[in-house]
């Protein structure tokens, strides 16, 4: 059977990285910079050469596909470019991660409706334009520009990612302007919490221009924020940011069940979501964002839970029906387990999560099944579609897998 070059070199380079998986250090460095060179690769199509601000295409068609949905097909959305920038930076290219860093810092000044701050959950790809262009497509049969609600709406746990993601350029540039960005969209943030009830709310959902508050919270909306807070506490040692750490890691506290670990939040009213519903990165994600000399010792059974709820062969599917491996979310417990001290653990999850490469983009799929469930639909209001993840290459993904072979942690300084 033929093989390409490209094939036959990328298993070269996962048969390297289980061989070495008991010393990750020695492999991680040419992982990173293979998924980066393939990451650019993409970028430099989509933007244009750094320093052009822009933003990255979220996914690249599937095996079986010629073409992306209508929806998706100019959809960059900001979680994964954020996390592209952080990869980018892990890889030593700052260049290219000051190219998503800009445009974050434009968009949060330039949108078409609203002058307040807030970040869209996706804006369109390519190099910047203003105001922010955010994504669509023509709807042949209606006659019109079509946009998708949840795209051109904002969750706080979108713009907690923007935040950390200019934190993080700030920290390897020390420019001014990306720390004061992230104090923006921090206070942002801050504005939603009430004296009443500890945590943020959701965000805002809805087409422009009327975009009404979410009632409900998020846990990893919070645990997002409480990262962004701890952060900016550290690095500018000013007091306003106690407020959003206290109510934010009160918040996740309520949320810690015996027996299902993080619940997914509360509903419109204010009440547990106790629907038997556990989510992988909710159950994770706090371990990376609060060292284990400072978080409550409840936390540390994170491992054991999703190993007994979520693990299937290879990983970790998204949620507890476990039809299949979560590619992103593999790679996050590659690198929760890998700053928790188990490198053994972290090189098994990174080698199945290497396994799953897409041979035309360079990219890591989405998932390692045709599709696989979440258990959450699109739709704020619980109303909509399902979320699903498909087969394609994913930026999100891909940008998971740099971090956990480099070990560099999202959510404080590296």
């Amino acid at each position: 059977m033929f093989r390409s070059p490209l094939a036959l070199a990328w298993q070269a380079i996962v048969l390297t990285y289980l061989a070495l998986a008991t010393s990750p250090a020695l492999a991680a460095q040419d992982e990173a910079q293979a998924l980066c060179d393939a990451l650019e690769t993409v970028q430099r199509a989509a933007v244009g050469p750094p320093p052009t601000a822009g933003f990255m295409p979220s996914y690249r068609p599937g095996p079986d596909e010629t073409s992306l949905p209508p929806p998706l097909a100019t959809a960059a959305f900001t979680y994964d470019n954020a996390l592209a920038a952080m990869a980018f930076l892990a890889c030593g290219r700052v260049s290219a991660a000051r190219s998503i860093g800009e445009a974050l810092l434009a968009v949060s000044k330039s949108d078409r409706s609203f002058r307040d701050g807030r970040l869209r959950n996706a804006y369109r790809t390519g190099g910047l334009v203003e105001p922010a262009a955010l994504p669509g497509w023509w709807d042949g049969a209606g006659g019109f520009w079509a946009e998708d609600e949840y795209q051109v709406s904002t969750a706080a746990g979108n713009v907690a990612w923007a935040a950390l993601a200019l934190l993080q350029l700030h920290a390897r540039t020390h420019e001014p302007a990306y720390l004061q960005g992230a104090v923006d969209l921090g206070l942002w943030l801050g504005s939603s919490l009430r004296n009443d009830s500890p945590g943020l709310t959701g965000g805002y959902y809805g087409f422009d221009p009327v975009a009404k508050p979410i009632p409900w919270k998020s846990t990893e909306h919070n645990i997002d924020a409480l990262a962004v807070a701890r952060w900016l506490k550290s690095e500018t040692e000013d007091g306003q940011w106690d407020r959003l750490a206290r109510s934010t890691m009160l918040f996740l506290g309520t949320m810690l069940d015996e027996k299902q670990g993080f619940l997914i939040g509360t509903d419109p009213l204010g009440r547990p979501v106790r629907n038997g519903v556990m989510v992988l990165d909710a159950q994770i994600w706090p371990l990376m964002v609060v060292p284990a000399g400072e978080r409550p010792a409840a936390w540390n059974g994170a491992a054991a839970r999703i190993d007994a709820t979520l693990a299937v062969p290879g990983g970790y599917d998204f949620n507890g029906d476990r039809d299949g491996l979560w590619v992103e979310g593999t790679a996050q417990a590659a690198l929760m387990f890998r700053l928790e001290g188990d490198g053994k653990r972290a090189g098994s999850l990174m080698g199945s999560v290497l396994e799953n490469r897409d041979a035309v983009s360079g990219w890591l799929f989405a998932t390692r099944e045709k599709e696989i469930s979440t258990g959450l639909t699109i739709d704020a209001a619980g109303a909509g579609g399902e979320f699903r993840y498909y087969r394609r290459p994913h930026l999100g993904a891909t940008a998971w897998a740099v971090l956990a072979a480099t070990g560099f942690n999202p959510f404080q300084p590296n």
